[in-house]
């Protein structure tokens, strides 16, 4: 695999923070270490690639930076605390320390490479894969994201808007899982006033919000067919219909789609239309999951670490070998989002002590035998088949905390199957499942 990042080094401390990164990272960072401020304008000027320079964080820092700027413009240039002990956040991202992870490092000099919203990573597979996505961003081609629940699919679309001509221009997301099927084409395309009972304004939807940025229409699979043929139009035309409008209105966007489900299949089964699928595959991009990418792990476990630290107001805590196997050993059925899950926890617990594996709880996970009643004594006995049915949808949506998509799964349903059951519910005016307010979650 070709190197991801080229460094140069000056000063003992950079130095030694770059032989730890050679060590650890030799197939995917190139390396020149300089004994001199000239050597380091020799190499940026015999080989005009894109270097990050770390230079030792003294009193020369400033009159290096000042030189670089003056011959090159912008350089990516870093300091390096020359003592240990300066923690992970050494006045802002620009600035490293040797007691730095090398873990930690890598991610900081990824954020300062290809620039804000990289995903942590460190496994080659998922590598390569956003390599695939800095290609395509400067497209304005369709994308087609697949992946199981909870990979990062959501993450790796931003990460295509932030790097595309429209970075500038909004991005917005729309889950069509969660939208019930009837407000689903409003949501979409918006609605004029009037349009139907209860639109008392007009509404502007997701297509006219996201112009001259980038559409995200995540879990697209789940969108009713008479839908897909509207979203057919519009992305061929690059026109839309306002519910109740009278004219076309020109929208500018570039969409991304996502989906956990086989596509194929859904095709081949009648779910999903042909002629839909092609027009969004025109580029496509598979997220493995987290069990086929165990060195993502550790960048993972640090990023998220991080980051609920920094929420809780507490320092980051440093992640211990051990915690490091037990993660490393662990399944994650339920991918990014599980691990991110984990760390939080494990933050929560630690208050700022190292993470070791005493603070690695991982949550138990449902398994289909788990939603059915093992004992006969529970009242089945006598039930129909219509009342056993809202009593297995009753007790998933109870264990997910009322999350459809994941009670979905775990019935082996489609999400619209159970949306289904529950307005027919509804509408016989029997008790309703509960179905709670879930929070956004970043990794779809």
């Amino acid at each position: 695999m070709e190197a991801i990042m080229n460094l140069i080094a000056l000063g003992d401390g950079s130095c030694r923070l770059l032989g730890r990164l050679a060590a650890a990272n030799s197939d995917t960072v190139t390396i020149e270490r300089a004994t001199s401020l000239g050597a380091v304008l020799a190499a940026l000027r015999e080989r005009p690639l894109s270097w990050i320079v770390l230079v030792d964080n003294d009193d020369s820092f400033q009159s290096i930076e000042a030189r670089l700027a003056t011959e090159f413009g912008q350089v990516t240039l870093v300091g390096v605390e020359n003592v240990a002990g300066a923690g992970d956040a050494v006045r802002g991202r620009q600035h490293l320390s040797l007691d730095m992870t090398i873990e930690s490092v890598m991610e900081h000099l990824r954020q300062l490479e290809h620039g804000p919203g990289l995903p942590a990573c460190g496994d080659p597979s998922m590598r390569q894969t956003l390599h695939m996505a800095r290609q395509f961003a400067a497209s304005d081609a369709s994308v087609l994201i697949t992946g199981e629940s909870g990979t990062g699919k959501e993450v790796v679309a931003r990460f295509i808007h932030a790097r595309s001509k429209r970075a500038g221009g909004p991005f917005v997301s729309l889950n069509c899982a969660a939208i019930p099927e009837t407000l689903l084409e409003s949501e979409l395309f918006g609605h004029e006033k009037g349009a139907f009972t209860g639109a008392m304004t007009r509404r502007v939807g997701k297509f006219e919000e996201a112009h001259t940025g980038t559409l995200l229409l995540d879990e697209i699979t789940e969108m009713d067919p008479r839908l897909q043929a509207k979203l057919l139009r519009a992305i061929q035309e690059r026109e839309i219909d306002r519910v109740g409008g009278g004219r076309p209105l020109k929208v500018d966007i570039r969409l991304i789609a996502t989906s956990n489900r086989n596509l194929e299949q859904a095709v081949s089964d009648g779910l999903f239309r042909e002629d839909l699928y092609f027009r969004l595959n025109v580029v496509s991009l598979e997220i493995p999951p987290l069990r086929e990418r165990p060195l993502d792990i550790g960048p993972l476990a640090h990023h998220f670490a991080a980051k609920f630290a920094k929420a809780a107001g507490i320092s980051t805590p440093p992640i211990t070998q051990a915690a490091l196997r037990r993660l490393s050993a662990h399944a994650w059925r339920g991918n990014v989002r599980e691990l991110e899950n984990c760390i939080h926890r494990a933050v929560l617990l630690g208050q700022g002590s190292p993470l070791d594996g005493e603070n690695i709880v991982f949550q138990r996970h449902l398994r289909r035998d788990d939603v059915t009643v093992p004992d006969a004594h529970l009242g089945f006995v006598g039930m129909t088949i219509a009342d056993m049915e809202r009593e297995l949808i009753t007790q998933t949506l109870d264990h997910t905390s009322g999350n459809r998509t994941r009670a979905a799964e775990f019935l082996g349903i489609s999400i619209r199957t159970l949306r289904n059951k529950l307005r027919q519910y509804q509408d016989t005016r029997r008790p309703q499942p509960p179905v709670a307010m879930m929070g956004r979650e970043l990794y779809h």
